[in-house]
């Protein structure tokens, strides 16, 4: 995926210092867009800048700024700024999130669950009230979601991960038809197993506080070494690009889904439920005795 398929655009990354939010910054820059990226440490926000510049064509621009996405002040001025920076937006990657506390749900501190929830719950509809407007006005725009294991099944000691990752696909896919008629896609994505400084995090926290069978399992992620960042990103150059218009309200799996081959399935994509979070009834699984 090497075209400048993004040329002329304008994505702002959140969360985009350091794994795959930088990975992610990288392809889209390479695909041509210029790029408002934020974060909340400003030093590596940096490093990324200076690892990014090297990426750009004539014209083609890099702005970063420290904005921590549960803050609404912070959130308004990071559009605005953009707007003033870069003419315009059309896309969105809220990336930025955090696992928050560890352990059984009776003993996390309240504080920290709370936060958690105000980063990967608030923060991204945060960004997206204050992006929206601009979004219906032009009629267009591509909103992305990370999202991730935590959406799909239950992660013991993890609550708040699993709590705000489910929220968050929820929320895309009722975005999604919030928006559909002004041509604006709103999708969310599962990465994969990733060997980042999350998985350190698990490892760091060790067995007794996060499980056995998980902490063997993120071992074996990191000497297996995890999911490729590329996949993820890749994934979310296509859902940023015109190639992928349409395409909406969808939860769509980097490593396991033939998301390349589904502009060929707009009809059918768009008439089903398939690729999104919906409740599993007895008649689904043969039984005949707990539904009508």
């Amino acid at each position: 995926m090497n075209e400048k398929t993004l040329s002329g655009r304008t994505a702002i990354i959140t969360g985009a210092s350091q794994g795959l939010g930088r990975e992610i910054s990288k392809r889209i820059v390479a695909a041509g867009a210029n790029v408002m990226l934020c974060a909340r440490n400003y030093g590596l926000l940096e490093e990324t800048e200076q690892e990014l510049n090297s990426l750009l064509v004539e014209n083609q621009k890099i702005f970063i700024k420290r904005c921590d996405v549960s803050n609404q002040e912070e959130v308004n001025s990071l559009v605005n700024e953009t707007f003033e920076k870069l003419c315009g937006c059309q896309i969105l990657v809220n990336n930025a999130g955090i696992y928050g506390p560890k352990g059984t749900v009776e003993n996390q501190d309240w504080d920290d669950w709370k936060k958690a929830i105000e980063i990967n719950v608030y923060g991204p509809v945060l960004m997206c009230r204050a992006l929206i407007p601009h979004l219906k006005k032009q009629k267009y725009g591509k909103i992305i979601q990370l999202s991730g294991g935590g959406a799909t099944k239950p992660l013991p000691n993890f609550s708040v991960y699993a709590v705000s990752k489910a929220a968050i696909v929820r929320f895309s896919e009722t975005l999604a038809e919030e928006v559909r008629s002004f041509g604006i896609d709103v999708n969310s994505i599962a990465p994969g197993a990733l060997n980042t400084k999350m998985l350190q995090e698990v490892l760091d926290s060790g067995p007794e506080k996060v499980g056995k069978d998980f902490y063997e399992n993120a071992l074996n992620q990191k000497n297996n070494g995890g999911t490729p960042l590329k996949l993820g990103a890749d994934l979310a150059v296509f859902l940023a690009s015109s190639a992928s218009d349409g395409i909406t309200g969808k939860l769509i799996s980097a490593p396991w889904d033939k998301w390349m081959d589904w502009p060929k399935h707009l009809n059918e994509l768009g008439i089903s439920d398939v690729y999104s979070l919906r409740r599993i009834v007895g008649r689904d699984r043969g039984f005949d005795w707990g539904d009508v």
